[in-house]
């Protein structure tokens, strides 16, 4: 009895190994210890290694050593493990997580729940699924409020270093080319990551500065989070920073605006009001609507 903890702890980890080993592509021993890590599990590279060797033994996993680091991936043909108990609507779900929350995810979580992800995409697949969640991600779509852009191209590594340094509270060492194209080095504490439209920006303190800066992501040229931590700033909320208008290029001054716009034009501003005291005089052909918002470019624009 004394060695069963030790036998279930191993059970356990030796799951949560065949969960992330990948059917399409290889992965190092390294890669799993640090994807288990984030999912709560530390343990040191020989333990993985040598659980990796098991699993090589005794299950369809393979072991690509011809050069080191060595990589794992499944047979070509084994009937690769699946999570049990997940559920058509649970599988749906993880689908439309990975497809809505994708880039608003830290990189190591999305690199851990990877194989989570396909495993969710392969049982929707499965005729065995209910034909209504099968059916599902092709009766939903998020649209835009305006003209559709592409986004632009994010440097894959630049964002996994600023996801990274955001979820650890780390420094982060950035090479910068503004708007105007302006190339800068600085040491910046990330503080929030948001997605406006296509594109996405990180909220920051530059080193020495108490004020909050947006810099766009995919005007990185290179960004490497450091070993350094630092304590969050208390006086910051990233949803303050937002109601304040921030990302609309204002800086908090609210103003109490009036105008009239014709009833065609001005139903949307009617279900869709500008603030919660928001008030309508309905008049003839128009509407007179008076509401408190946040003074920024784009309430002009």
């Amino acid at each position: 009895m004394a060695k069963r903890p030790d036998t279930l702890e191993t059970l356990r980890l030796s799951l949560e190994l065949l969960h992330r080993i990948p059917r399409r592509g290889t992965v190092t021993a390294n890669e799993l210890r640090l994807q288990l890590r984030e999912a709560g599990f530390e343990r040191e590279p020989r333990t993985i290694q040598r659980l990796l060797q098991t699993l090589t033994e005794f299950s369809g996993i393979e072991c690509n050593n011809s050069s080191k680091p060595y990589r794992y991936c499944w047979k070509e043909g084994a009937r690769s493990f699946s999570m049990q108990g997940l559920s058509p609507q649970e599988s749906l779900l993880l689908t439309l997580a990975e497809q809505q929350l994708g880039s608003l995810l830290p990189a190591r979580l999305m690199k851990s729940m990877n194989n989570f992800f396909s495993q969710a995409r392969s049982q929707l697949g499965d005729k065995g699924t209910p034909q209504r969640e099968r059916e599902w991600l092709d009766k939903v779509r998020v649209v835009s409020t305006s003209q559709p852009l592409l986004p632009p191209k994010i440097n894959p590594e630049v964002f996994e270093q600023v996801s990274n340094a955001l979820y650890g509270d780390q420094w982060l060492e950035v090479d910068y080319q503004n708007a105007e194209g302006n190339r800068k080095t600085s040491k910046v504490m990330p503080l929030g990551l948001a997605q406006q439209g296509p594109r996405m920006y990180l909220v920051c303190r530059f080193d020495g500065y108490d004020n909050e800066r947006c810099l766009a992501l995919h005007r990185f040229i290179s960004a490497k989070a450091s070993t350094l931590t630092f304590e969050r700033p208390k006086d910051f909320n990233l949803k303050q920073f937002d109601d304040d208008g921030r990302f609309g290029y204002g800086d908090g001054t609210k103003i109490r605006l009036s105008f009239r716009i014709e009833k065609g034009a001005g139903l949307h501003i009617v279900e869709c009001p500008l603030s919660t005291n928001q008030q309508v005089v309905e008049l003839e052909d128009a509407y007179e609507i008076t509401a408190t918002v946040v003074e920024s470019d784009m309430l002009d624009w």
